[in-house]
């Protein structure tokens, strides 16, 4: 039962803060002070009397809209983390990207920042098994999007399985984008599972060129499951430098390296 009084009504600061999260889905408390250009106490005293009003939802480090279903609210939390750092190597890859290039793209909120990011590159053609991909670009007026079959997981959008592994295997394109949810001192590229290995292999295959993006955050984060490796990429996009091993594997193994600025 919340606190509040009934009469309580929210602030015209307070009242920014829910727009952005409205806006967004879910944002970190860091990102909100940035926006509302006030300190992260401020925020979190906002935050707290409007959790208290059940108009949002808190967790670590972060506020979402309240009442979501799990999956959706976990991946709401997955945007906040590290949104501006996403933001801005989503820039760097539409940048690099030329007008009427062929696209296949995998999972991952990283990936979605840069569909968005595309939403003004003219002429793509774009293959994906990501959902959220394919609503976003479904708003872009320019652009064909040719969606996989095969099994939805509701954890991120994904389609999985052999029939989406065999969908991808028709099509050649230009650039292949990919994320990860860790990388290892060796290059080794994990996730959860071993559920991503096979489409992302197929990527692979069918890409003239394979393009990592991952927040500098990566670099530390642990996972279980191998699904390639950065020896496999052709570029790799990230905010920050990368620890000296993992720079230096990428100039031995001739993988472009760009730094979003």
């Amino acid at each position: 039962m919340s606190n509040a009084p009934t009469s309580w009504s929210p602030n015209p600061r307070q009242v920014a803060l829910l727009e952005e999260v409205r806006a967004r889905g879910a944002v970190s408390v860091e990102r909100l002070a940035s926006r509302l250009n006030v300190t992260m106490q401020t925020v979190r005293r906002d935050v707290q009397r409007l959790a208290e009003a059940g108009m949002l939802l808190r967790f670590h480090g972060g506020v979402s809209l309240p009442r979501q279903a799990p999956a959706v609210s976990a991946w709401r939390e997955r945007q906040a983390l590290k949104a501006d750092a996403k933001a801005r190597i989503a820039r760097s890859v539409a940048a690099a990207i030329p007008d009427g290039a062929t696209l296949m793209m995998g999972v991952g909120t990283t990936v979605e920042a840069v569909a968005r990011e595309l939403l003004n590159k003219p002429g793509l053609t774009v293959i994906t098994y990501n959902l959220h991909v394919a609503t976003l670009l479904s708003e872009h007026t320019d652009c064909k999007v040719h969606v996989a079959g095969g099994m939805l997981r509701g954890r991120d959008n994904a389609l999985e399985g052999e029939s989406a592994v065999q969908f991808l295997k028709q099509y050649k394109v230009d650039i292949g984008i990919i994320s990860a949810l860790g990388i290892d001192p060796d290059g080794t590229i994990r996730d959860r599972d071993q559920r991503d290995r096979p489409v992302i292999e197929a990527v692979h295959e069918q890409a003239r060129e394979t393009w990592l993006v991952a927040d500098s955050s990566k670099f530390s984060q642990q996972a279980l499951a191998k699904v390639t490796s950065l020896d496999q990429m052709d570029r790799v996009f990230t905010e920050a430098l990368p620890p000296q091993l993992i720079t230096q594997l990428l100039h031995e193994a001739q993988v472009a390296l760009t730094i979003a600025p």
